[in-house]
């Protein structure tokens, strides 16, 4: 029986998506041996924006860091993310019940980052040792300075997850037919599953950012000290924690997540709520910067 062409553009719109058929590829080019991956460009345009953001925004009235502490907090926080990323990986995903060696055993193992392995809270743990170390040696307010280099971090965010995109990895859960968006992922099997690394593109990075930066740049916030540290972390770990729902477990630690109820990601993410919320409230109790009110007692 020959179908309608009514039946024929049905079956054509709720034909899912596949990865390939999107032309995209991990590397910008490649020239021999040597290829230019999309996620080292994530990484260097995350890096390079937040740099110019916060050297841009020193400028403004009662700026806690000049352009050198700028200079040496970015050279460690760089080393921050690529470390702490890494270590947080094999601590939090590697070793115990995961069935992967722990890399820790494994100490050359742990510097080849070109295998993969990074671990968000790990890099986000990294980030604020080395502001802390930077503030501490210089005697800055670790808050205040907290305050302004939060603001850029959703950049790097969103350039970092349309890379995990653009690589057709962290792919998504299973996704129901009521999901028109939904994508078949090389090595991920037939069925469609939602692109989560945008999800986290847009919660994390560019949602971030559009509350972020005209709250900086149009408001007073950055004379609460705090405040804007605790939106980043409230805001990161709500995103976090829902995109969690969307997103495909760590091969390894899926029983985990079916024991516990929640992911591993998840269960990090709490800790970085409680501690939003702390800051917003806070800063939100105690008078601005330069204001005549007596500070609560």
């Amino acid at each position: 029986m020959s179908l309608s062409l009514a039946q024929l553009a049905a079956a054509a719109s709720s034909a899912p998506i596949h990865f390939e058929d999107l032309g995209l590829s991990p590397n910008l080019f490649t020239i021999g041996s040597f290829s230019l991956r999309w996620y080292s460009l994530a990484y260097l345009a995350g890096i390079f924006l937040a740099y110019w953001h916060t050297s841009k925004a020193i400028k403004t009235a009662g700026a806690p860091l000049a352009q050198r502490h700028i200079d040496d907090l970015f050279f460690y926080c760089t080393l921050g993310v690529i470390l702490g990323g890494r270590l947080g990986y094999a601590t939090f995903y590697t070793g115990g019940n995961t069935g992967i060696p722990s890399l820790w055993a494994h100490p050359g193992q742990l510097v080849q980052l070109w295998h993969g392995g990074m671990s968000f809270h790990g890099g986000l743990i990294g980030v604020v040792l080395a502001i802390s170390w930077v503030c501490w040696r210089n005697k800055l307010s670790i808050l205040r300075v907290a305050d302004y280099v939060s603001v850029a971090v959703p950049f790097g965010m969103l350039f970092g997850r349309l890379a995990n995109f653009v690589n057709g990895e962290l792919w998504g859960r299973v996704a129901g037919t009521d999901v028109p968006w939904a994508i078949v992922f090389k090595g991920a099997g037939e069925l469609p599953r939602h692109p989560s690394q945008l999800y986290e593109a847009l919660l994390e990075g560019l949602l971030l950012a559009l509350i972020l930066v005209p709250l900086f740049w149009k408001t007073r916030a950055r004379f609460r000290p705090g405040l804007l540290v605790g939106i980043f972390t409230l805001g990161i770990g709500i995103g976090r924690f829902v995109v969690e729902y969307f997103r495909e477990p760590d091969e390894q630690l899926q029983e985990f997540a079916r024991q516990t109820g929640l992911s591993m990601g998840q269960w990090l993410t709490i800790p970085l709520i409680a501690l939003g919320l702390f800051f917003l409230i806070r800063a939100l109790r105690r008078p601005e910067l330069g204001s005549s009110t007596p500070t609560p007692q």
